[in-house]
Formats: C-alpha cells, sequence, structure tokens
C-alpha cells in the first residue's frame, strides 16, 4: 500500500534555531520512505528516482543542513536567489535545478550555477541558450521541455501538440541536453491521470530522442502518483523544508 504523501506540514523555525531543531531529518526521512514506498507500489527502484528538495524563499542555511543529510539536488524557482544560494553554498557538491519560468534575457546568467533548467517552455529560451559570437562553444546543461497539462494558455509549459516541435528546437542548439520532459498536475484533475498523460508525451518525445527518458512530475502532495506513472524526478518543497516563508 502506498503511503500517504498528502502530509501536514510544520512551519519552519522564525527563533533563529538550526533548521534541523525543527524536525527537519524526520521530514526527510519521512518523504524518502514515501518515495521508497511509492517505488515498490510500482515496480520500481527508489535509487532510479531523484529527489529534489525546492527550497523557495527559505535561506541558504538550510540548504547547507539538507546537504548534511544526504540532500544532493536543490531546485529554486527564481533566479536572483538561486544564483545567491549557489554562491554562498559553492563548497557544497549540490546539483542545482531551476525549475521557475525563465526569462530568455536570464538563461545564460543562470547557466552559470545551474546544472538542470527543467522549465524551457518558449523558442526564445532555448535560443538563448545557443552557441553566439561573443560565446561559441558555451557549457551543456541539461534541460527539460515544460508541459502545459491545463487549458489555461496563461500557465507556463509547452502545449501538449507542440512538445515534439520544442523538443526539437532544444536538440538544434548543441548546447542542451535533453533530458525529457517536466509538468505540474493540474488542480481541478485526479493527479494519476494529469501524469499518466504526461507519461504519453514523454514517449513521443523518446521517439524523437531516445535518450530522454526523465520524466520530472510530482510534488509534496501527488508524488506518490507520478512514481506510479512513471516519474523519474521528484520535486518536493513543503513536504520537507516546511511552510513556505513570506517573500522577501
Amino acid at each position: 500500500m502506498v503511503a500517504d504523501t498528502r502530509l501536514q506540514f510544520a512551519s519552519s523555525p522564525d527563533d533563529g534555531s538550526s533548521p534541523r531543531d525543527d524536525g527537519l531529518e524526520a521530514r526527510v526521512a519521512s518523504v524518502r520512505s514515501g518515495i521508497a514506498d511509492a517505488a515498490r507500489a510500482a515496480g520500481r527502484s527508489a535509487d532510479d528516482l531523484t529527489l529534489i528538495v525546492v527550497t523557495k524563499y527559505h535561506p541558504a542555511s538550510l540548504v547547507r543542513a539538507l546537504a548534511s543529510l544526504g540532500v544532493t539536488d536543490a531546485g529554486e524557482n527564481r533566479h536572483q536567489e538561486a544564483q545567491a544560494k549557489a554562491a554562498e553554498l559553492a563548497d557544497l557538491d549540490l546539483t542545482w535545478h531551476f525549475i521557475g519560468q525563465l526569462q530568455s534575457k536570464k538563461a545564460r546568467q543562470v547557466r552559470r550555477y545551474a546544472h538542470v533548467v527543467q522549465s524551457l517552455d518558449r523558442t526564445s529560451v532555448v535560443d538563448a541558450f545557443a552557441p553566439t559570437e561573443a560565446e561559441p562553444e558555451p557549457p551543456v546543461i541539461d534541460g527539460f521541455v515544460q508541459v502545459n497539462l491545463t487549458d489555461d494558455p496563461g500557465r507556463g509549459g509547452v502545449q501538449p501538440d507542440d512538445v515534439e516541435a520544442m523538443a526539437a528546437r532544444v536538440l538544434e542548439t548543441g548546447t542542451i541536453r535533453l533530458r525529457g520532459v517536466m509538468a505540474v498536475a493540474p488542480l481541478d484533475e485526479e493527479p494519476r491521470a494529469a501524469f499518466a498523460r504526461l507519461r504519453a508525451i514523454s514517449d513521443r518525445v523518446v521517439a524523437l530522442e531516445p535518450g530522454a527518458t526523465d520524466i520530472s512530475a510530482g510534488m509534496s502532495g501527488d508524488y506518490a502518483d507520478a512514481v506510479l506513472e512513471g516519474a523519474t524526478h521528484l520535486r518536493i518543497g513543503t513536504a520537507i523544508t516546511g511552510n513556505r516563508p513570506a517573500a522577501p
């Protein structure tokens, strides 16, 4: 039986205490246990799943505490915050995932610290990573095509019918290693049904690029459903970090 992943979230400490004093270690262990349960239910190995802890608005000290607990992948939504944290924590061996909406004019700055960009959803953003006369051999980063699983065109992500074209554009840059697809489950749909649609879209991308087999899906409340539908990367925030602080 898959563990219930709709957890009660603790608040982050506001008294200057260490994040671990607020039960961080227990929350990390609980989520890891839930992931292992979901993997078993899906007939998969938890070792094949990547846990990305999303630390939006939380201090760099929390990320450092997470690293001490064995967390290796951190996710950020905002460029300025991510840039500052990556610089402050440069002594740690972390993989930084940029998962927020990205402006094309910021793409090259993001590439300086991020190892993975999970929100490729516009040709202007993809093209911003391509070689230029000023930078003819830029570093290669990993990328996911973000898919919009809703009917709202204002939401981030490529419409399902346009995914192959976006994936082809990514491959053309030569500076983005296409890893697969990413999406957020719509609020008005059962998560597993949404993730099943994402899995079918993933199959289409793999037909275009056999190495792009990764699926980034599942957050604090629905990661078990994502694992059942083939997710390889889980973006977990509040179930581990506690309630998100107010925006600075």
